[in-house]
């Protein structure tokens, strides 16, 4: 590898954080929100709120917690590939994003995570209230 090569992936390399952090940060503020509000038309709901809680698990590794918060901000940006509001559509775009997020990093996924989203969206689904 020559010098500028090195050079233009040793700077995506420290980026990496900054650009966890930043999806992390749009998770957050925007995920409940969207999830919420569309319940009903998700058909991966179980496996998202899953993925959001490994992503904010502090024992996920960097990798597992950016290839997560990716796919989950996929998921919450106002602009899709597919647009949401297609009926029986709209959600296939993120479905995809999300199972290959998943697929990548199963093994970070625990029962507990599984769990605590299964609790949740029956909670939602319930008509609790919606995690801050």
């Amino acid at each position: 590898m020559d010098n500028a090569s090195e050079r233009v992936f040793g700077e995506r390399r420290y980026m990496l954080p900054a650009v966890v952090a930043s999806n992390e940060e749009a998770v957050r503020e925007h995920f409940w929100r969207k999830l919420a509000r569309n319940l009903a038309a998700v058909p991966f709901a179980d496996q998202a709120v899953a993925a959001y809680y490994c992503a904010l698990d502090p024992a996920t590794p960097l990798r597992a917690k950016g290839i997560l918060l990716a796919a989950l901000a996929y998921f919450i940006m106002p602009f899709d590939l597919v647009p949401d509001f297609i009926a029986g559509l709209g959600f296939t775009d993120d479905l995809t994003v999300m199972v290959t997020a998943i697929g990548l990093v199963r093994q970070y996924i625990t029962p507990a995570h599984q769990a605590a989203a299964k609790e949740t969206i029956e909670r939602l689904r319930a008509g609790g209230p919606v995690p801050e």
